[in-house]
């Protein structure tokens, strides 16, 4: 009864959460994203842009394009009758840099407000600013540098560090207006950025710092240099260069003889490619402007700040990645209070000094427990790989790649004892860590692979069996209640863990 009364809860959960609905009319795309409610770990339901590029010409003509006008307003329609479909009835729509700028914006507002039924509320750059600022915050922990957000009408920047707004600024430097202002001639590009930038002083506060690269076509550009490294994560969220790798990957596109030319290119979207050059650009300029340490791209934006806006201080407090683990423990896991339990287990286990950790080791290995059993209705043939790459690949905030490959590898040992057992992925993977990040993960996985073996999911069990260290041996105490529980399989996953360790092992029936 106790697994059904869990799965029950977790459906019940979602059923009290009110969707909310998110349309944004940027200056090159249109797009709905559905949330399923208003949490610090947002979980998008529904995802669907359509590029309409309605900044294509603002700059030259002072207008919106006609036919960027219909396509735009056609896509409202359906997007109107997506949240009808999905009883979304929480609706927030937004319009940024295009509709801001152009004589004919209102106009194109009145015809979408009558569309929508809703009202559609046109952003400012300081608060377009804002609300890029709040997206890393809802994304990163310990935030501290310089954020960009990259459109096709403009550029939002904004100095932040720990969550506190220093300074914001909204400059003409989006995608689309630059290659309207340049009758797409890149060279002559150059000088509009420096010059813009040039006049933003603080832009030096962001040396030896991070730089936070948010919108498609920056993200596209990680795109493209994941390609050209074969990189095995194929996740944007946290993909970090430094200065260095993303100076010469921008620089590719002005030493190539076209586009074309640069490796991986066949791999991005036709509809971002003639943008590409000028973000490119752009990043360029503010590395060498700003000189950053390190480039983080980021998939949060002005949506998920929008959001995060909307959350109590006391939700917005909460730790972006235990909140999803806890959430995601909630709906697919057999208990979250099971989940909770194993923290509290391996906190004896790691309290060894020869394991020390640091506290953002302790909050990996706590998100890790809480992840540990997602993979339990798959094939038991199969969970250990499903796992895997549903964690490695899992809408995570507040995680860097490190860390995402540390949960991932320490769930797959959970279920696999062997290196690969055939799974090229995790091979990859390991090999982007350091090997204490692949012994941690080992231990840990060895650990839930008991842990699991004695709780069997439920809540209750695990709490009764505590580990300890006894000169030189690991100790597993079961009370007599569950004495049956100690078995053959049960013995050698012990001593897996106890070698994994370098301790002799011993199961204690107490009493």
């Amino acid at each position: 009864m106790t697994r059904w009364k869990e799965i029950s809860g977790a459906n019940e959960r979602t059923a009290e959460m009110e969707p909310i609905g998110i349309i944004d009319i940027g200056s090159n795309s249109v797009r709905l994203v559905v949330y399923e409610g208003a949490v610090r770990a947002p979980t998008p339901v529904f995802n669907e842009k359509i590029l309409c590029g309605l900044g294509r010409s603002v700059a030259t003509t002072g207008n919106l394009g006609k036919e960027a006008v219909e396509r735009a307003l056609a896509a409202l329609a359906r997007f109107r009758v997506i949240t009808h479909i999905l009883s979304v009835k929480n609706i927030r729509v937004i319009a940024t840099a295009a509709v801001r700028d152009a004589r004919d914006g209102h106009d194109f507002i009145e015809r979408a407000e009558r569309i929508l039924g809703d009202a559609v509320e046109v952003l400012s750059g300081d608060k377009e600013a804002r609300l890029a600022a709040q997206g890393i915050m809802m994304g990163f922990v310990d935030d501290d540098g310089i954020a960009g957000d990259l459109g096709g009408g403009s550029l939002e920047l904004v100095d932040l560090a720990r969550d506190r707004l220093n300074e914001a600024a909204s400059l003409p430097l989006g995608g689309l207006r630059l290659i309207d202002t340049t009758g797409n001639k890149i060279e002559r590009a150059i000088d509009i950025i420096d010059g813009t930038l040039e006049s933003l002083k603080w832009l030096t506060n962001g040396q030896g710092r991070t730089f936070y690269a948010v919108g498609g076509t920056w993200r596209s550009l990680a795109k493209l240099h994941m390609d050209q490294i074969r990189y095995p994560l194929r996740v944007m969220q946290g993909y970090t260069l430094s200065a260095r790798e993303a100076l010469d990957l921008c620089e590719q596109f002005r030493k190539a003889k076209k586009p074309s030319d640069i490796p991986g290119m066949a791999g991005i979207a036709r509809a971002r490619r003639e943008l590409l050059p000028f973000g490119a650009l752009v990043l360029e300029r503010l590395i060498k402007h700003m000189q950053p340490r390190q480039i983080v791209f980021s998939v949060f934006g002005i949506r998920e700040g929008l959001i995060y806006g909307l959350l109590p201080p006391h939700e917005q407090a909460r730790d972006p990645l235990m909140s999803f683990c806890e959430d995601y423990a909630a709906l697919r896991s057999r208990s979250v209070e099971c989940a909770w339990e194993l923290c509290r287990w391996t906190d004896l286990l790691f309290g060894d000094p020869a394991l020390e950790e640091t506290p953002a080791e302790r909050r990996l290995r706590h998100a890790a427990c809480l992840l540990s059993d997602v993979g339990w209705r798959a094939h038991p043939d199969y969970r250990g790989e499903q796992s895997l790459n549903t964690v490695a690949h899992a809408g995570l905030g507040g995680v860097d790649h490190q860390g995402r490959i540390f949960l991932a590898l320490s769930v797959f040992h959970r279920h696999e004892t062997s290196d690969g057992n055939g799974d090229q992925l995790s091979e990859r993977l390991r090999s982007l860590v350091s090997k204490r990040v692949q012994r941690r993960a080992r231990i840990l996985g060895a650990a839930l692979r008991v842990a699991h073996m004695l709780s069997i999911g439920q809540a209750g069990i695990i709490d009764q069996t505590p580990l300890a260290y006894e000169n030189g041996t690991l100790v597993l105490t079961i009370p007599p209640a569950y004495a049956a529980l100690y078995g053959e399989r049960l013995r050698r996953r012990f001593d897996v863990l106890a070698d994994l360790l370098g301790k002799k092992a011993k199961i204690r029936i107490s009493g």
